[in-house]
């Protein structure tokens, strides 16, 4: 890609309007070389088709294009950044465009395998995304984000810890989680009022059926539902402690505690 034809990613902000709009909880990275690294951080691309999700003035897509990436595929919902993206792909065969909405959207019906995910995820919508993702793990061969930093140490969290939860347990139960880097606030503009971070998810070989997977959906929102009952309360809909038992658990225990293997032990008595 011949970048030196490019204008600037603040002249494409400029010349855009594309001014950060809140409701799309909008935050653009615009810095070469941290782009660079979040590239590199993805870990070798080289034969799979990269996912991004919304693009903005398309700094980290210029990065992605400069990786082996195969392909790299942009899904974008805000018209000005389509708009202004436009301009990129018409300097490359390996970039296509898709105007939708990340949430609704079904990549892996519009993206060929092997497939990567690869994006600065808006902050309004980051969590549902993950989750949806998730259902889907297998499709992927890995899915390198970032969030706030309070929803990135939520997805990488240990038990007994206060930000352990329901997004822990799915996502360390489905995949290998790492944290790669903070990133200061400061980075972004305009600058939101927390850092952030980027992580990586590895699908494991091995994915639950649909049928354990809604289980476990069901089992953590009830266990972590309230999260200061013991398990005999929490789960009392779903048997308490008859099931603790059958999963060889100690129903005055709490979710907080409860490591991932714990909970499919109590997925797989359910």
């Amino acid at each position: 890609m011949a970048e030196f034809l490019l204008p600037s990613l603040a002249e494409v902000v400029r010349r855009f309007d594309l001014r950060a709009d809140k409701s799309l909880g909008q935050h653009f990275l615009l810095d070469p070389v941290l782009l660079a690294r979040i590239a590199a951080a993805s870990g070798n691309l080289e034969g799979l088709n990269v996912i991004e999700i919304g693009p903005g003035p398309g700094g980290l897509t210029r990065a992605l294009l400069e990786t082996k990436a195969m392909h790299v595929t942009a899904i974008e919902y805000d018209k000005r950044a389509v708009a202004a993206i436009t301009q990129l792909a018409a300097t490359t065969e390996r970039l296509t465009i898709i105007e939708a909405d990340a949430i609704k959207a079904n990549l892996p019906a519009l993206v060929a395998a092997p497939r990567a995910i690869i994006a600065n995820l808006p902050y309004n919508i980051g969590t549902l995304l993950l989750v949806n993702w998730l259902q889907q793990a297998a499709d992927y061969h890995s899915m390198t984000l970032m969030f706030q930093l309070e929803v990135a140490e939520r997805i990488c969290a240990g038990p007994n810890t206060g930000a352990y939860g329901r997004v822990s347990v799915l996502a360390q139960w489905l995949c290998e989680v790492t944290m790669l880097m903070h990133i200061p606030a400061s980075a972004f503009a305009p600058p939101p009022k927390v850092e952030s971070a980027l992580i990586r998810l590895v699908p494991r070989p091995e994915q639950p059926s649909p049928a354990e997977l809604k289980t476990m959906e069901r089992l953590t929102a009830a266990a972590f539902g309230q999260r200061r009952k013991m398990l005999r309360g929490a789960l009392k809909g779903l048997g308490g402690d008859a099931l603790c038992a059958k999963a060889g658990i100690d129903s005055s225990r709490r979710a907080e505690t409860l490591k991932v293997e714990e909970f499919v032990a109590l997925m797989r008595a359910l």
